[in-house]
């Protein structure tokens, strides 16, 4: 059976907001969690981007049993990859061994913050083969240097290391980054439901790995409230990766989502309070071979989405 997470979207939540999430969630019962971690909010009107490792850190303690992901870090330019490194460790202790680190190559809107330019994705491929290989050595323990094209390491050990390091899942869309997400990851992370990406996960090396999908949806009672919802809050989505990865910040989502309408929306996210909507929603991912599938509740009725997750969703989700 799927297991099926709650995502915690940091772009439209305060970082209480989201701590009270992460609780409703655990209380709910998902199977599991993931969080965002940007800079940037998609569009204006999402109005929040808190420090995803802060917020997590806060979620190790205020739960118990439910697990910590990032969906996803890209360790290459806001962050060092070493940091990236110290950074998971550390969670993983707090949270008893919950966490699971989801790396990609990123997005432009988050890292071009840094001043260093935004580089061509043969190139941010590059830098991630160098990151992940930069993170497995510091996991590994003990003092550890590394000599790359674009990073460097210098005699560090990470001084608070769990017993079994946090495992990494890799973000993949096409052949590249599927290869590596075969080659240097413990599972796959994807946000749209095709069986060729699980297809050429194995082909390169995934075998027997397991692999973490990610689907919008808009519950609430009003079918055209949700409408509405889901169009001022996630309309960035309607563009597709390849410009999602491109775009430098809100403006620019809010410019190219100008003539999105709420029921081109609506085609991509069910929306209303029908469960029967969302299990349609998930069903390709779990034909395509996933595993697991992190739900993002749009909007800000997320402790109503956990109640009806705990009431009638999981239960409807059951037949996947």
């Amino acid at each position: 059976m799927i297991e099926i997470g709650y995502t915690t979207m940091t772009e439209q939540r305060s970082p209480k907001d989201l701590i009270r999430d992460f609780v409703a969630a655990e209380e709910a019962g998902f199977d599991f969690s993931v969080t965002s971690d940007h800079f940037h909010p998609w569009l204006e009107e999402q109005g929040h981007s808190p420090n995803a490792w802060a917020v997590l850190g806060a979620a190790a303690q205020a739960t118990e049993t439910l697990p910590l992901m990032t969906y996803v870090t890209c360790p290459i330019m806001r962050y060092h990859p070493a940091v990236v490194a110290q950074q998971a460790a550390t969670l993983a202790l707090l949270s008893d061994g919950r966490f699971r680190l989801g790396l990609g190559a990123g997005e432009n809107l988050n890292e071009h913050v840094v001043g260093a330019g935004w580089p061509s994705v043969e190139v941010r491929h590059e830098m991630f083969v160098e990151a992940i290989e930069i993170i497995k050595l510091l996991f590994n323990g003990g003092y550890a240097s590394y000599r790359g094209e674009y990073f460097d390491l210098d005699g560090a050990k990470l001084f608070d290391l769990p017993d079994t390091p946090p495992e990494i899942g890799i973000a993949a869309s096409g052949r590249p980054s599927t290869r590596i997400a075969a080659q240097l990851g413990d599972f796959l992370i994807a946000t749209e439901p095709k069986a060729e990406l699980i297809r050429m996960f194995g082909e390169e090396g995934g075998e027997g790995k397991y692999a973490v999908g990610q689907i919008p949806v808009c519950w609430g009672e009003s079918v055209e409230e949700c409408k509405r919802v889901a169009r001022e809050q996630f309309r960035w989505a309607a563009t597709g990766w390849k410009v999602q990865a491109e775009l430098p910040n809100p403006v620019n989502f809010d410019a190219a989502t100008t003539y999105v309408r709420e029921d081109d929306i609506a085609e991509m996210i069910s929306c209303g309070p029908d469960p029967q909507g969302i299990v349609e929603a998930v069903r390709p991912f779990a034909e395509a071979g996933f595993t697991h599938v992190a739900l993002v509740q749009v909007g800000q009725n997320q402790k109503e989405f956990c109640n009806f997750y705990e009431k009638e969703l999981k239960d409807a989700l059951k037949e996947l």
